[in-house]
């Protein structure tokens, strides 16, 4: 009999494990309670690194996550949603130049690509950047990072299932886990629908502890919001990830650039309707910060600001695998979920259908994340 496996999240977690799933002969359904990349994954940075993750483990698992986005990306003909153009970061106080050395001696001790550049250097790489923004030298390079445009790859992977007989059910959200002699045996949906299942896959993001909790367990998360700045198509050459002391930025495709810093995160408010807005002198903000390293942006308006939910277990470190005490019920949680998704999906994938993947998995198991609080 093939199995069938629903797959709760449409996002990039979903989208892989539903692929990998279908590649080794499983039925798949993909429910999302919206549409497919509309929630946290159409609202993410999606920078696709190991810097600075500690322990070694997790920064070793995230390596791997890398190297099957390169692989895929090479794989796959006319693929454009991958971008490994490096990161480059600098800081501007005592404290932050101490501690970017930290990490920079720290990766490159794990054999991981780094280096020092000077002003001019960097300049060879962005000659847009305003020199008087770059101090002389201490300028870290990570050459092997980049981005991912995160619903480019959902809609590849989710075509790839769908072409392999997955069903994708969007709009529609999980009500209830039919819960029976220790194992899930059906989905029910906001529709009515009921969905008997061999195994489930928990990829719903921000909603994973809701999720989880209908099936009687209890998944503790510290869930952050994040927000991000799009901006109309610019005349600036910007390749690369940039990671500047009061701006983070990246290309985002037609000319735009995404903005971000952490240090206007809790400008998002949330009414009590549940609408999500954000202070307009926050966007101010960071738009400003990105002129001032960029100044050929100028007057260029902003087009659209998100919010997004990080998904964030309590300690820090993913929730992969299945569940000891209901084990045909599995999670794929994680913050980097842009690094890690198509690595870990497919370790989830392989294991919701029976494989063993012990090894890989062990650091991340829910019984580890389940004990702390």
């Amino acid at each position: 009999m093939v199995a069938h496996v629903v797959v709760i999240g449409a996002g990039v977690y979903g989208a892989a494990v539903a692929a990998s799933l279908t590649r080794r002969g499983a039925r798949v359904t993909v429910v999302d309670a919206g549409a497919p990349g509309g929630g946290t994954s159409g609202a993410t940075f999606s920078w696709t690194n190991s810097c600075g993750k500690q322990p070694r483990s997790y920064h070793d698992f995230n390596v791997t996550g890398m190297e099957a986005h390169r692989r895929l990306a090479a794989d796959v003909p006319h693929s454009d949603w991958y971008h490994e153009t490096g990161n480059l970061e600098w800081a501007a106080t005592d404290a932050d130049r101490d501690e970017l050395s930290r990490k920079v001696a720290a990766v490159l001790d794990y054999g991981y690509e780094a280096r020092w550049l000077s002003r001019a250097e960097a300049l060879d790489l962005e000659p847009d950047l305003d020199p008087a923004a770059l101090p002389d030298d201490g300028i870290a390079y990570f050459p092997r990072e980049g981005w991912v445009e995160p619903t480019r790859l959902i809609g590849h992977l989710l075509s790839t299932a769908v072409a392999a007989g997955a069903e994708v059910v969007r709009d529609d959200a999980v009500t209830d886990l039919e819960v029976a002699a220790g194992a899930v045996r059906a989905v029910r949906l906001a529709s009515g629908r009921r969905l008997p299942v061999d195994a489930v896959v928990d990829c719903a993001g921000p909603q994973a502890a809701r999720i989880a909790e209908l099936a009687g367990l209890a998944l503790p998360m510290r869930n952050t919001r994040g927000v991000l700045v799009y901006t109309s198509p610019v005349a600036v050459a910007v390749a690369r990830v940039v990671h500047a002391p009061h701006v983070h930025l990246r290309p985002d495709g037609g000319g735009r650039l995404l903005l971000h810093t952490p240090e206007v995160d809790d400008a998002a408010r949330v009414s009590d309707t549940g609408e999500i807005s954000v202070d307009p002198s926050a966007v101010d903000e960071v738009v400003e910060a990105s002129r001032a390293l960029y100044p050929g942006i100028g007057a260029a308006p902003v087009e659209s600001v998100r919010v997004g939910e990080r998904p964030i277990p309590s300690d820090g470190l993913p929730v992969l695998g299945r569940v000891v005490e209901l084990p045909n019920f599995h999670f794929a949680v994680s913050h980097s979920g842009a690094t890690l998704s198509l690595h870990a999906g497919d370790l989830v994938a392989a294991e919701a259908l029976g494989e063993d993947r012990g090894d890989a998995l062990a650091p991340f198991r829910f019984e580890r994340a389940a004990t702390v609080r």
